[in-house]
């Protein structure tokens, strides 16, 4: 695809080039297959003044893979509040700027939400770009319902916390739907099956899209075993099915 922009990778240009439509542009990126790469995506990739990404090693790999090469600009938690100003300047001066994340969809449990408000604030345009995401994947392929359902992103890592939320969600009439690190996955799963019971319906899902994908969904006394003496690595979603749900 031809490029009318600057070429010159993880640099930042003082001279925005001036565009039709001056935008920020979210858009998802694979979560581990990357056959799952929009055409739009890709091109509007290809075509953005700047890409705003959480880790410019990262997503440099990624646009290499795909022969894109634009300039870019980091956004990650740590600097996000002061780089969304600075991002939505570049968009009130005319650039088209894309935001991505490692993997997915920016500003779900990742960077990104400040850079859309700041420019909802000063009422420039954001488009979504639609694609993966690890919560609606494993939604679809669950088993659970899907009518209904309420994101919890990450649980604060304490104990205490991950049992607060159970106890305060035991007579959840929706799906509950939250992420979690290997390295708590199965002190979770025990306490989901200490506090819901153990006929509880969950699904546990991991490495979505990739090699090793895994979607175990039953009661969590018969997935609870499954979590024992495994080498558990990638992050989880985890899926509660409502109270009293049967499969």
């Amino acid at each position: 695809m031809e490029n009318s922009a600057p070429q010159n990778e993880n640099t930042e240009s003082d001279n925005v080039p001036a565009r039709k439509n001056p935008r920020l542009s979210v858009v998802a990126t694979p979560i581990g297959n990357l056959a799952d790469i929009s055409e739009r995506a890709k091109q509007t990739l290809a075509v953005a003044d700047f890409i705003a990404c959480e880790d410019t090693r990262t997503s440099g790999n990624l646009l290499r893979k795909f022969n894109i090469s634009r300039p870019l600009l980091a956004c990650h938690d740590h600097n996000e509040s002061a780089s969304a100003n600075g991002i939505a300047d570049k968009i009130s001066a005319g650039a088209h700027v894309a935001l991505v994340c490692d993997a997915g969809t920016p500003t779900l449990s990742d960077p990104g939400f400040r850079v859309v408000r700041e420019c909802r604030r000063r009422g420039l345009d954001v488009e979504p770009i639609p694609g993966a995401c690890a919560l609606i994947a494993a939604l679809s392929a669950s088993g659970l319902p899907t009518n209904a359902f309420a994101y919890h992103g990450f649980l604060a890592p304490k104990t205490s916390a991950r049992r607060k939320f159970l106890e305060e969600n035991r007579d959840s009439k929706i799906t509950l739907a939250v992420y979690e690190s290997c390295h708590r996955i199965r002190a979770f799963a025990e306490e989901i099956a200490e506090i819901l019971g153990g006929a509880r319906i969950v699904c546990f899902a991991r490495e979505m899209t990739k090699l090793h994908e895994t979607i175990l969904t039953g009661k969590i006394s018969e997935i609870l075993p499954q979590l024992v003496g495994k080498n558990l690595k990638g992050e989880f979603v985890v899926l509660i099915a409502p109270a009293n749900f049967e499969l």
